[in-house]
């Protein structure tokens, strides 16, 4: 796609207005400088979503939904960067311009368009196969026998293959063309349509674009023997970068702060008719690093609930284990044997209440595989060796301890290993300390801009965090914007204003960090330094004397 010119971009920017595109969403009241409402993201009864009309940011207090107009659009429209900045430039009537591309470019922009097109093209024509045809009857009586109605069927755009050459010859009455067919995975080699008389299950993109299909087998005289098939991996369709249902639920799990990931299609439409609404499927398989970066997106709590089988069961360890890895807190709805999720939707919310942590599950998962007591103890000692204290490790020991039965003097060997004092660990609160004086003196640079130069005298040694250190090259010039920094500006400039940081406060917390950094120098300075380091501290602590004995002019 041809890129938009930084200057239509930063023109979109300018005339667009972040309360009227906000406002669509929630109600916002005017408070001091600032407007306040109820989170789009999150249920919440206090209002606690803060929009800086001006700098044209936001913050929520309640959820951590943070960013710029752009972001807020991207989030709630399920656009990508370029898509938001057309989207604005429509409402706001900015005509944008486009960078200069090659022909070859945009010969393959037009190819790939026309591909979505034909595939959305196909997804209605099984659609209205499905349930306009009498040959539907067999696929429509799967469903009802499943139980999922047709309002969620019709919502998911379920359809029904023909077979023979059907589709190939009304899309080429359409115009496309049989190398566009094959191209988007409709047709064989031999010319015939891709699937034959089974149900098929529309696969999207998070912006809702058709890529491919999965298809169930509905006779057991299918020349197929596997139950599900999908469209051939091609120019547009890749099955691992896609979870099945995640167009649907963007807005709701971004909301709810959560995914409930299920293995199967139907698994998905039986949650969503229940009520359950943040859910997609991994199509089968163990969950994917590409599946998950797309969710890491829009939250970092997944809930796991793969069939109750032995296959099911490997993909939900396979999943979890990748996503605890990669920082996500995870939660396992264990089913019972023979069971899939379609089987338990009522009251499934109370199921997700009941979901084990990771820790919990992975251990109770070793001490049933063991053979023995012995080796119970063995497996379980190698699991939670692997994770320091917490309230889910606790947890995880407890059932080891009732499970094994084991004497206090026992337990002693499943303790976390090593000390903060052997490891060398620095307290939690000394660091979290020291990442809101960090935080705080960046939130008054900020809001007052008058203060750049102050922090310009700071390098970005005087800062533990990576991301303040990128955040004060942002604030200086030297560092590019981009999403994440955007966002944690947009949190900055909201706590600065609820906590009330003015300019004087704001210019000693600068000085604040350049004394912690002098005495950090100070406990590994050589007798040469010392006097020169004390000195420099005497300074920094007359200044914030100083400071502190100036009255603000105004209350």
């Amino acid at each position: 796609m041809a890129r938009i010119k930084d200057a239509s971009v930063e023109e979109v920017k300018a005339a667009a207005d972040i309360v009227a595109v906000v406002s669509a969403r929630t109600q916002l009241r005017k408070t001091g400088a600032r407007y306040m409402g109820r989170c789009p993201f999150h249920e919440e009864r206090t209002p606690s979503f803060s929009v800086n009309a001006p700098d044209k940011l936001y913050y929520c207090f309640g959820c951590g939904a943070k960013g710029d107009l752009i972001t807020f659009v991207r989030e709630t429209e399920q656009l990508d960067f370029a898509g938001a900045v057309e989207w604005l430039a429509d409402r706001f009537n900015v005509q944008i311009e486009y960078e200069e591309s090659s022909p070859q470019q945009d010969a393959r922009r037009r190819h790939r368009e026309r591909l979505h097109a034909l595939l959305d093209a196909a997804a209605s024509f099984y659609d209205r196969y499905l349930w306009e045809s009498q040959a539907g009857s067999l696929a429509r009586d799967y469903l009802a026998g499943r139980g999922l109605g047709e309002d969620v069927c019709r919502e998911y755009r379920l359809g029904l293959a023909l077979g023979g050459t059907t589709l190939v010859r009304k899309a080429m009455e359409k115009g496309f063309t049989r190398e566009e067919l094959l191209a988007a995975g409709l047709v064989n080699r031999r010319g015939n349509d891709y699937f034959s008389g089974r149900l098929l299950f529309p696969l999207a993109d998070a912006r809702g674009r058709v890529l491919g299909f999965q298809a169930r087998k509905l006779r057991d005289d299918d020349p197929l023997r596997a139950k599900y098939v999908n469209s051939p991996e091609g120019e547009l369709f890749r099955k691992g970068d896609l979870l099945y249902g995640l167009d649907r639920a963007r807005a709701a799990i971004a909301k709810q702060e959560r995914a409930v990931i299920v293995e199967g299609n139907p698994d998905v439409l039986a949650l969503r008719q229940a009520g359950v609404e943040p859910v997609v499927a991994s199509m089968g398989t163990a969950l994917t690093e590409r599946q998950l970066r797309e969710l890491g997106r829009l939250t970092q709590r997944i809930v796991l609930c793969f069939d109750g089988d032995a296959a099911g069961e490997a993909a939900t360890l396979r999943g979890m284990e990748l996503a605890a890895a990669q920082g996500f807190e995870v939660r396992v709805v264990a089913l019972p044997a023979g069971t899939d999720p379609a089987d338990l939707a009522d009251g499934f919310e109370e199921r997700i209440r009941d979901a084990t942590s990771y820790l919990l599950h992975r251990v109770r998962l070793e001490v049933e595989r063991a053979p023995d007591r012995q080796e119970q103890f063995v497996r379980a000692r190698e699991v939670l060796g692997r994770f320091e204290d917490s309230p889910e490790r606790q947890e995880a020991l407890r059932f080891v301890a009732d499970k094994l039965d084991l004497p206090k003097e026992t337990q002693a060997g499943l303790a976390p290993r090593g000390t903060a004092a052997a490891t060398g660990r620095v307290s939690p609160r000394l660091l979290d300390a020291g990442d809101r004086l960090e935080r705080n003196a960046l939130a008054g640079v900020a809001v007052h801009r008058s203060l750049v130069p102050v922090l310009a005298e700071l390098g970005p040694e005087h800062f533990d965090s990576d991301l303040h250190r990128r955040v004060r090259g942002l604030l200086l010039g030297e560092t590019a914007d981009d999403p994440e920094l955007v966002g944690a500006l947009a949190e900055l400039d909201a706590r600065a204003a609820a906590d009330g940081i003015d300019e004087r406060t704001a210019e000693e917390l600068l000085l604040r960090l350049r004394e912690r950094r002098i005495r950090r120098e100070l406990a590994d300075a050589d007798p040469s330094r010392t006097l020169e380091l004390q000195g420099a501290l005497a300074k920094i602590h007359t200044a914030v004397e100083e400071l502190a004995a100036v009255q603000p002019l105004s209350r």
